[in-house]
């Protein structure tokens, strides 16, 4: 098992940087689960599941350690619901894919829409609420190191729109792509001042794929539209 530790706690040196291999190649899958997600392909919830384990064990300092010596608990946390949720977009986009070809087509696996009244109040609701209550259960568990207050809203902030964003893309809402940006321009600052520079860079760069997403997304959802008791079916 010592080559398999060897490459566990392998880091790439820059200056006076030390990241670890698993933060750069967590972060690599992430992104090409990114641009799985853009071309809406069954394939990118397995990659991005195996992105998301490498993260948590790059986050959650406190079991793993890092070159930083910080724990962040809601970067940590929300990969294990990003694994969660990935499970069921991966379930139900199969689903819909196994559907078009028993019908002979071969559409992508879903086909974009924005959420409801109804769903947007419902998920932003969640956010909001999500946000103030973990905040505070953060704050009570601390960070390890003495974290201004600020921190805990902006993890909170990033761990329960995450959990948006991931839901959003597996219900095929237009919304997701929004939900990604408002994640992002908090989370970017935030992993810069945790020294978390992989992470950061991939964040940034994910913003302008975040974008030119959103616009991919935007105009299948025009052209693509099901009749409408289809449309139901397939999202309900």
């Amino acid at each position: 098992m010592n080559w398999l530790e060897k490459l566990f706690e392998a880091q790439l040196t820059i200056g006076s940087q030390h990241i670890l291999w698993r933060e750069v190649v967590g972060n690599l899958f992430g992104f090409a689960s990114a641009i799985g997600g853009l071309r809406r392909r069954v394939w990118a919830w397995p990659v991005g599941i195996v992105g998301n384990a490498l993260l948590f064990t790059v986050f959650f300092g406190v079991a793993f350690s890092n070159p930083q010596h910080t724990t962040l608990f809601g970067q940590a946390g929300r990969q294990i619901f990003f694994i969660i949720t990935s499970v069921y977009g991966w379930w139900r986009w199969n689903a819909v894919r196994r559907a078009n070809h028993a019908e002979g087509t071969d559409r992508p696996a879903i086909t974009p829409r924005w959420a409801t009244v109804r769903e947007r109040l419902g998920y932003l609701a969640f956010w909001v609420g999500g946000v103030v209550v973990l905040q505070a259960v953060f704050a009570l568990i601390g960070a390890g190191w003495p974290a201004p207050r600020w921190y805990y809203w902006c993890d909170a902030w990033i761990f329960v729109g995450s959990i948006v964003a991931t839901y959003a893309m597996a219900r095929g809402w237009n919304d997701f792509w929004l939900a990604w940006i408002a994640v992002d321009l908090v989370g970017v600052p935030l992993l810069v001042n945790s020294k978390f520079y992989p992470s950061a860079v991939l964040y940034a760069v994910y913003g302008g794929l975040v974008v030119y997403g959103f616009f991919v997304w935007l105009k299948a959802s025009r052209e693509e539209r099901l009749p409408e008791p289809q449309r139901e079916e397939v999202h309900a």
